[in-house]
């Protein structure tokens, strides 16, 4: 399993919401660039990146400083936020090797379906964020978690199934930023279920014992901000974790 750094840009610093609340946000000191530098020093390949001023203007803000970060630090980015029109794709694809696409995922499935294909199922990483309902069915919340719906997660799956969807990044919102630790259970649902999948985990990391975890049920990738920013893992830690390390 993979750990991908997390890093949320506000206003041009680093940033971490309390599940996805802008009225909630942890501001850190750290420079964005030098903090890309200091995770591809600890052997980092991949940076998750979200332009949150993007997700809130509903297209890319950032992505000058994301190119620098890039560029600083010599990784892959995948990088979400705001990229809801064919323009904003293209613009976001020319800074980063993947992209991420939330809402557009639920609102407009055809369209996103026809960006897999034409791009390839390696560009494109779908953020299926859910929250549990009461009989613990995972259900899909979009526009910035603040919008619930009925559609179940195994549903907003199965409809990119057929075009060859290959990366889905599933947060669960009420653990987001809380420190409480991953919902392996859910995670290690989806892995049996979709082996063909490489599902990156998100949400509530908050030591290593957690990413042992998450490794356990056999999820691709592990993504984690506040942790790291807060110095919640040791080097020696994570390093085996960081596939050049």
């Amino acid at each position: 399993m993979q750990l991908i750094p997390a890093i949320d840009l506000r206003d041009g610093g680093c940033v971490r919401l309390l599940q996805g609340d802008f009225e909630r946000e942890t501001r850190y000191a750290a420079d964005p660039v030098e903090l890309a530098i200091q995770y591809r020093e600890l052997g980092a390949q991949w940076l998750h990146i979200v332009d949150l001023d993007g997700a809130k203007r509903g297209e890319p803000v950032n992505l000058a400083l994301i190119e620098r970060m890039r560029a600083a630090a010599g990784v892959d980015v995948q990088m979400g936020g705001g990229i809801r029109t064919r323009a904003s794709l293209d613009s976001a694809l020319a800074v980063a090797t993947r992209v991420v696409i939330g809402s557009l995922a639920v609102t407009d499935p055809e369209q996103v379906a026809t960006w897999i294909e034409e791009l390839g199922a390696d560009r494109v990483t779908l953020a299926l964020d859910v929250r549990l309902g009461a009989d613990g069915t995972p259900l899909i919340a979009t526009h910035g978690w603040t919008r619930p719906s009925t559609l179940t997660l195994a549903v907003a799956i199965e409809r990119f199934a057929r075009v060859g969807l290959r990366h889905v990044l599933c947060t669960d919102i009420d653990r987001d930023g809380a420190l409480t630790g991953p919902n392996a259970a859910l995670y290690g649902d989806c892995v049996e279920r979709w082996p063909a999948i490489a599902f990156q985990a998100s949400g509530g990391v908050r030591d290593v014992r957690d990413l042992e975890a998450l490794a356990a049920v056999g999820v691709a990738a592990a993504v984690s901000g506040k942790a790291l920013l807060e110095g919640r893992f040791s080097p020696e830690e994570i390093r085996p974790f960081l596939r050049d390390a």
